[in-house]
Order: C-alpha cells, then structure tokens, then sequence
C-alpha cells in the first residue's frame, strides 16, 4: 500500500473563501448608498419625533427580519439573479449517442438523477472554429440510452470570470449551501487572463438553467497554473463535501461544510502522466465481495510513458475522505482504445452508498486531433461514448474495472440480419453495415486444423480508407487500426495501433466481438468484458462494407449479425 504525503507547508497554501467586503460580492442590482440612504435616514429622523412607538414597531421588525437573514445565512446579493425559466420544449435525439449539432463538443458533466430523470451536461463551443469559449449544454435521458436535448443551460461568458468550463454537479438536499433544499448546484471552472477559479452556479428549477451565484470564485487560484475540473461528492461518513481537483500533475483533496467554504486536505502526485485533469474519485464493491468496499481515483491522462495515447488512469486503493493511498501504484486504463477521455462516472442512488454497478461516459477524442475530425451535422471535437456499465472484479493480485454496453441499450435494437457461419481462410467479403448506426456481433474460433495467427474484421468506410479491428493469436491481444485517413490530414497520433492484451484467451479459444458504429465512432467490446477499445474515425462508417481476413491459417466464423439501432424513437 502506497500512501501519498500531505502537502507541505511550503507548496500551495489552502485556498480561502472570498471575504464579505470583496467587491466581486456586491451583486449588480444592489442601489448606491449615497442619495437614498440620506433620504430614509432624514424620514426616520421625523418619524422618532412624532411617532415615537411606531418607531418602535418598526425597528423590532426589522430587527426580526435581520435575524432571519442570520439564520438563513444567505442573502439575496449571494444568491444573485433568480433563475430563468427553462428553455423551450426539448428536441430528441437521433441516434444512440450525445452528439454536437454545429458545435465543438468536449468534456461531458457528470449526470444526476432527479425525480426518475437523468441530467447530463456537455461543454459546447458555438464559435468554433472563430472563436473560444464553452458553455454547459444540458441533456436529459430516463434510461441512459435515449438522450434529448434540453439547449445550454449554463451560457459562456456571462460573468467576469470567463466562460464555465469543466466541474460537477450536485443536488443540495440538506441546504447545505443556504441556497435552499434540494437546490441543483454545480462548482466548476472558470478561466479569465488564463487564470483558473472555480465558481458555483445553482439551478432552482432541476437544472435546465443556472445562475452564478454572486460571491463568486468559492476557490480563488493560489498562483499555479492548472487548478481546475472540481469532482464533488457528499461524504455522508463526515457530514460534509468532498472535492478533488486537477492541479497539474497532483491531485488536491479538499473538504467543505457547504459548498462555499472550502480547506485543503492533502494530495496524489505523479510524474509519468503529464498533466493530469477531470479526477474522478468513487467506491464500488466487487460483486464477489459486496462488504468490502474499494475506491477508485481515476484521471484524464497522458499514456505516453505507457505506449499509449490520452485516457482515463486510475488506480484502485482507500480514500478515507481526506486522502487517497493506492493498492498498486501501476496505473490502469479503462478504455484501451485511442478516444476515451476526460471520463466521468456515477452510480444510481438506489445502489446504495457501496454499488456493485457504476456507470461511466467519456469524450469520444483527443486533443492530438480533435479539431480536424469531421462530425455530423458541422460539429466538430467529438460526440460522447455510450454509456456503459462498470464493475470491480479480481485481477492478478489487484483489481480491474471492467466495462459493458448497458442492457437498455438492445432495446433500441431492430431485426437481427444474420450472416452465414463461414471458415475464412483469406479475405471474406460479408454483408454491408446498415446506414445507420448498427450493432455487428461476431465470434472467431481459430481453425483447429490451421489456426489463423491473426484475424481482421475490416469496415471500409464509404468516404475511403479502412478501420479494422482484430485478434492476434500469438500476442493474445485485441487490436484496432485506423486507415481511413486516404488525405493524410490526420497527425501521426492518430495512426497509433490500439491493443488491448487478452491474457485468459488460451490458444485455440473462441473471441467474441460486440462492435457498435454510430457515424464516426466505433466501440468495440471484447469477450463481453474482458477489454473494450473505443476510436473515433475520419470516415463514416454507417454503410461500412465488411470483410473478414485471417492471416496465416484459417479461422471460423460463428453467430455474426448486423443489427440496425432504431433512431426513430
């Protein structure tokens, strides 16, 4: 077990809350002091000399009125301007995936439930590519599989602060924060002059819209460059919140009673992973072993000391609310593929305070090349992954979290289009991917007579070029290639091979593949959980053709259907 040290005294300080007199607190609608005031205080004047007892009245009313505001302990300044009203009827959806519509889309929010809803938020830029900035766009799903479009609940730049960038959200049932029971407040990032805070805004009306609250920054910056994507959660074993924050490459644990007040606590630091970003911090309890709790700390993340691209790290070990210590310190990846980023995840409340299950969706890109890839509809930067189904299971001498699409997802499933059982022993063209997105399954068995030492499930993408995805016999490992790249637009991160190591595939085993495709993103899950490899691509892949290529040997093909998703619903 690999404890990690409080900050010394002499590194970043604890960041301290605003003091009353900032001038960042006044709120904008409050009158100036100087012609009215001396005009109440000249009519009190008159009033004591000929009303003496309604003088009286009057100050124990306001006396009364003042003790409220104490109790309460927020005022209408703090609270700024009311929340405005939710946006226009919503639009579905039409496909299986939150996707940008026009805009630039990157890191999602992590969802919450609220009276049976889920509520999902996606930073978006508008301007793309003439100008910055993001604001929150927010979605909304009963079943994490069908997701619609609710318009931008938290604009950009509508503060001197800078625009909202990445943070969490969470419900303050308890009115912990003084802005009232069962208030949706978000914190999150907030950048001007290059200078990161972070800000609370609330939504008083279940989170379609959000206002900042007006005492904002809750974190001023202590004087370091990165100091950003707040994760808050309620640590119900202290009575109070918890936070972890990205802050170059440490992770800083802070606590706080309400929301506003915050003090440092420790920190997690690494030097192998580049600048870490979005920290994720949960428990979960393995199915095997539901009494024993395990927390997870996970990181956006540079895999390059690794042999791999960005992603989600995280390692497996205890957080006892203050700090985190690590199983093992070998960081592990949760997506083996190229495009799976700035994760976020969370658990359905009726799970308990120690899930088996948790959930987890993640950007579908990379900063290598985000800008260049062509989405639908104009968008640009990447959609998000599916939502997907987590799970702690024993690995080696630790734990590994291990990923599945969700059961809901089948339901949005048409008619199976079998393909023919076949032993391929070259190249095999097979039935063409719908034009839509699609499900293909498959399982590959090497031929017991002359196992294949390699095989290759290839999509051609009507737009040119190839992606393939395949199983390597001798190296026992998944791998996925991009060649849809006929251009040449794309840097040299983006034709890095993807491999996932399948170590219980024994010679002679069967594979199986669980292939979804929406447009320009591809996920493929690997005997059911064992490994999952998520890759956006330059080409589109509705209407793929499909073929299927072993390399030296041959390999049967068994159980292979294409499926359409039913995007009318």
């Amino acid at each position: 077990m690999h404890a990690l040290p409080l900050r010394s005294a002499t590194r970043l300080p604890p960041i301290a809350h605003r003091e009353e007199t900032d001038d960042m607190t006044a709120s904008p609608s409050r009158p100036p002091a100087a012609g009215p005031a001396r005009r109440v205080r000249d009519r009190v004047r008159l009033l004591a000399r000929r009303h003496p007892r309604a003088l009286i009245v009057i100050v124990a009313i306001l006396l009364v009125a003042a003790l409220v505001v104490a109790v309460r302990g927020i005022t209408g300044a703090d609270r700024g301007p009311v929340t405005p009203p939710p946006p226009a009827p919503r639009a579905a959806d039409g496909g299986i995936h939150i996707r940008p519509s026009g805009e630039f889309m990157n890191d999602p929010q992590r969802p919450f439930l609220l009276d049976g809803v889920w509520h999902a938020y996606a930073l978006v830029n508008a301007d793309h590519p003439g100008g910055n900035g993001s604001s929150w766009r927010h979605y909304t799903s009963a079943d994490m599989v069908t997701w619609h479009d609710e318009g931008v609940a938290i604009d950009k730049y509508d503060t001197p602060l800078g625009d909202a960038e990445t943070g969490s959200v969470v419900v303050d049932t308890a009115n912990t924060s003084g802005l009232g029971a069962g208030t949706v407040i978000a914190i999150l990032t907030q950048q001007s002059d290059g200078v990161q805070r972070q800000s609370l805004y609330y939504s008083t009306d279940g989170g379609y819209r959000f206002a900042p609250y007006a005492r904002n920054p809750v974190m001023d910056n202590p004087g370091g460059p990165d100091f950003r994507d707040p994760k808050v959660v309620w640590d119900g074993a202290h009575g109070r919140w918890s936070m972890a924050l990205a802050e170059g490459r440490r992770i800083g644990f802070y606590t706080s009673p309400d929301l506003i007040h915050w003090t440092y606590r420790s920190d997690f630091a690494r030097d192998d992973l580049g600048t870490m970003e979005t920290p994720d911090v949960f428990p979960i309890a393995s199915a095997d072993e539901p009494d024993r709790v395990r927390w997870v700390l996970g990181v956006g993340a540079n895999g390059a000391a690794q042999g791999r691209g960005t992603g989600y790290a995280y390692w497996v070990g205890d957080f006892d609310g203050e700090r985190f210590t690590t199983d093992d310190d070998t960081p592990r990846w949760l997506d083996q593929g190229a495009d799976l980023y700035a994760a976020v995840t969370w658990a359905d409340p009726a799970d308990g305070t120690a899930p088996t299950r948790r959930y987890a969706m993640g950007w579908t890109s990379s900063w290598d090349y985000a800008d260049r890839l062509p989405l639908r509809d104009g968008g640009a930067g990447g959609g998000q992954s599916l939502v997907r189904e987590l799970r702690l299971v024993p690995d080696g001498d630790g734990w590994a979290l291990r990923s599945t699409p969700l059961d809901a997802l089948a339901g949005r499933e048409g008619d199976a289009r079998p393909i023919p059982d076949a032993r391929v022993d070259s190249d095999a063209p097979l039935a063409d991917a719908p034009d839509g997105p699609s499900r293909l399954r498959l399982t590959l068995t090497p031929d017991p007579a002359d196992p294949a030492r390699e095989t290759r499930v290839r999509l051609a993408s009507p737009e040119g070029g190839t992606v393939t995805v395949g199983f390597d016999a001798a190296r026992r490992q998944a791998f996925v290639v991009r060649d849809d790249d006929p251009d040449g637009l794309m840097p040299d991160a983006y034709d890095r091979v993807s491999t996932a190591p399948l170590p219980d595939a024994a010679a002679g085993d069967p594979v199986t593949l669980d292939l979804v495709l929406d447009d320009r993103t591809l996920e493929a899950f690997v005997d059911g959980d064992a490994a999952v490899l998520t890759s956006a691509t330059v080409g589109t892949l509705a209407g793929a053709g499909l073929s299927v290529e072993a390399v030296d040997g041959a390999t049967r093909l068994t159980d292979a259907s294409w499926t359409a998703f039913d995007v009318g619903r």
